[in-house]
């Protein structure tokens, strides 16, 4: 007679999100992530983040960090984040995330670290002058996910090596605790068309909030004459468009902007060549110059209104800190008994 395998736990689906509030949100936020994070809401209970200590792996100016922090707030209410539905609130406020990225210190390796290329990207040369926080961000964004013990994280290609690092993690405070199936293996969430979003002015490289030029994106706080200059200037080639994506091969300022209109418009790249084929550059900038402005001005709108009230942001960043908190407390109480602290 042999024993009944263990069954495998479950977890109640969950969604954990955050963006660093580091200049200002852009139309690569907005399509990257933020539309993803509304239609997330519909499906499941949702925790978004306003990352300001992720922030701080480099200097920031105090002041401005208080600012970019209610901005990128105010963006996700403006985009649709409903504080309501969705918890909302900037990760400092919750003391959970930094207790736990230190147990998270003492469990993971140097050896995955030094595996992470982002560090690599992010230091450059000057790697001995950076900060620590800046190498353990990982194990940080590991805290953020697994201190709700959330099941999905929305991420870029940028992050996808720091989501497989949380798994890791994960597994192995299990095993180094004898808790097999405490953590989940947090699940990437893949999303849609437009989610890479790329420069204006460089078709090979992705759309920054650091680029320095302000023509290479499009800001979620510009009107309507800023949106409508920046496309009309944003790189193209002398060429049509094509009947089929294979016509977009080599061509990748003319698929950037092909992308865009599809993620703007909720439809596919293919339809847009359906109906765009043999179309002049001029002739379609004009048309995604219409449709940037319909969707994009209103978010613009509703951020200014918001943000003339900081003090009402700072109360539902409050409130929200209170509920995420709340969620965490039973879970961080079992870590401090499995690790062994007492009280």
């Amino acid at each position: 007679m042999t024993d009944a395998p263990t069954p495998e736990p479950t977890y109640e689906k969950l969604v954990f999100s955050g963006m660093q509030p580091t200049n200002t949100l852009h139309l690569g936020n907005y399509l990257g992530a933020l539309k993803n994070w509304i239609r997330l809401q519909e499906q499941m209970p949702c925790i978004y983040c306003v990352v300001d200590m992720h922030a701080i792996t480099v200097w920031q100016d105090p002041v401005e960090l208080r600012r970019a922090t209610r901005e990128v707030a105010a963006a996700y209410m403006a985009a649709g984040v409903d504080p309501k539905r969705s918890i909302l609130f900037n990760q400092s406020q919750v003391f959970a995330h930094a207790e736990l990225a230190w147990i998270f210190n003492c469990v993971a390796r140097l050896g995955w670290l030094n595996r992470m290329t982002q560090f690599k990207e992010k230091a450059g040369k000057n790697r001995e002058n950076s900060s620590v926080g800046l190498y353990v961000y990982p194990n940080l964004m590991a805290a953020d996910i697994l201190a709700y013990k959330a099941t999905h994280v929305p991420v870029g290609e940028d992050q996808k090596q720091h989501l497989e690092l949380a798994r890791d993690i994960a597994q192995k405070f299990n095993v180094d605790f004898g808790a097999p199936g405490f953590f989940p293996q947090p699940e990437p969430v893949i999303t849609g068309p437009g989610t890479r979003v790329m420069s204006l002015r460089d078709g090979s490289r992705k759309m920054s909030k650091s680029d320095e030029s302000e023509y290479s994106r499009i800001n979620l706080t510009d009107d309507a004459d800023t949106i409508l200059q920046k496309i009309r200037k944003a790189r193209t080639d002398p060429e049509p468009l094509p009947s089929d994506a294979k016509g977009l091969e080599g061509r990748p300022e003319a698929e950037n902007l092909l992308n865009i209109y599809a993620g703007l418009a909720d439809t596919t790249a293919e339809q847009v060549l359906s109906e765009y084929a043999g179309a002049q550059f001029s002739t379609f900038k004009n048309a995604l110059a219409d449709l940037a402005v319909a969707k994009l001005t209103p978010i613009a709108g509703e951020m200014q209104r918001l943000l003339a009230h900081p003090d009402e942001i700072d109360a539902l960043l409050k409130r929200g800190a209170e509920r995420a908190a709340e969620r965490a407390r039973p879970i961080m109480a079992d870590v401090r008994r499995l690790v062994g602290f007492v009280g």
